[in-house]
């Protein structure tokens, strides 16, 4: 990066990499396993650009580390430094949020990097400047680094909550990207300033989670340039725009709806789960955990396999409930999901969740609007703040743990 970059870059992000070196040391792993071997370098968020620059021309693989201390330590334990990467033309390990599962660390070649930037450039019409607010250590904001990176253009750093975005602009080029997850922009719709700077963007990448239509067709009456995106570690990010596929990228469907990618921009493999690997990708496709349908040649999402749940002995369909939830949820100013738990007469029971109190009633009618009443939530629990991971999405383990602890308490003092 040049000089006026750097600038920009401890201009608007000071504040962040001042926390970022308070917290400490030069994190370069040092592998046990001897020399010959591939070791694997983990880097501060504060440097991962210049470390993924040389990764790409060559240089050992990398992985971000989160700054929260708990983060990291999870982080570390998933990626386990110590031991040598075996996984050709390896670049980037990325250890997966962990949002419904337990975490593992995606190996990503400099040949799949390479595709999935070509590909996105191609869909969008051309190399541009970007700015970067998401974290690093997860794909959405690797990938945003990677980008400029390969294309020779500049990425700016802003912080999560967009603040500096309309000074940022002022350093960017005509042609200009930014990714966000889906409650980024909805927070960014509430300021003019914010809005009225994501409007001069070229294209305004939103995905990392289910977007709502509402969402979409706010941000687009706002003159945003939205293209909602598809994708996961496992495919170095988007590999989906809008419903359609990059070039390079081809969609199945099995018989049970999951969907099936099959692409040059796939994984090279989990870190050290050979076995977990083999079960991911069978024939050059791998297996998403989500279901899909085909929507005028578009591919529309419909949830993860997951989600169908038999309630009462009915097949329900949590990714639709959540829908109606955060739709409900948004209404109140709140965020809002949806859990199944193991109910004994039921079968499951829909629990509804949100960080603000709410009214039962009120959230079943407005679920009933558009389900049938037995895939009405039965119950609707506070938790505030409402756990989230760093990229925005729904902390499902940690959700799924206080519920079962508020009900055995509840249980306990009945």
């Amino acid at each position: 990066m040049g000089d006026d970059e750097n600038e920009a870059g401890r201009r608007l992000g000071g504040a962040y990499l001042k926390r970022l070196r308070m917290l400490g040391t030069n994190l370069v792993a040092v592998s046990a396993a001897g020399p010959g071997l591939v070791r694997l370098r983990t880097v501060d968020p504060s440097e991962v650009a210049k470390a993924l620059a040389d990764s790409l021309s060559g240089g050992p693989p990398i992985a971000t580390l989160p700054v929260d201390p708990i983060e990291r330590g999870r982080a570390i334990g998933t990626l386990q430094p110590d031991q040598p990467v075996v996984e050709a033309d390896a670049a980037v390990v990325v250890a997966t949020s962990g949002s419904t599962g337990a975490p593992k660390g995606v190996v990503l070649s400099r040949a799949a990097i390479r595709a999935s930037v070509q590909a996105t450039h191609s869909r969008l019409g051309g190399v541009g400047d970007w700015v970067l607010a998401l974290p690093t250590y997860y794909i959405a904001g690797l990938m945003v680094l990677a980008r400029a990176c390969l294309g020779s253009t500049r990425a700016v750093p802003v912080g999560s909550d967009l603040g500096h975005l309309q000074e940022a602009v002022g350093t960017l080029s005509e042609r200009r990207y930014i990714s966000l997850v889906p409650a980024q922009l909805d927070r960014a719709l509430c300021r003019d300033d914010v809005t009225k700077a994501l409007a001069s963007f070229s294209a305004v990448l939103v995905g990392g989670g289910p977007t709502d239509v509402g969402l979409v067709e706010r941000a687009r009456a706002a003159r945003i340039k939205v293209v909602t995106t598809y994708g996961m570690s496992e495919t170095c990010g988007g590999c989906i725009y809008d419903g359609e596929p990059l070039p390079g990228v081809v969609v199945d469907l099995a018989d049970d709806d999951r969907i099936l990618i099959r692409s040059n921009t796939l994984f090279a493999g989990y870190r050290l789960r050979p076995d977990l690997t083999a079960q991911a990708v069978l024939d050059g496709r791998f297996r998403t955990q989500d279901r899909g349908t085909w929507d005028a040649g578009r591919l529309v999402v419909l949830g993860r396999t997951d989600d169908i749940v038999i309630t009462g002995g009915h097949k329900v369909d949590l990714a639709d409930v959540e829908q109606s939830v955060q739709r409900w949820a948004a209404d109140h100013g709140a965020r809002g999901a949806v859990l199944g738990v193991a109910d004994q007469v039921w079968g499951t029971t829909i629990i509804a969740v949100s960080d603000r109190p709410g009214s039962l009633a009120d959230l079943q009618a407005v679920v009933r609007e558009s389900l049938p009443t037995y895939a009405m939530p039965r119950e609707l629990m506070h938790l505030d703040p409402l756990p989230l991971l760093a990229n925005g999405k729904p902390d499902r383990i940690a959700i799924r743990s206080m519920i079962m602890n508020m009900r055995a308490q509840r249980e306990a003092t009945a």
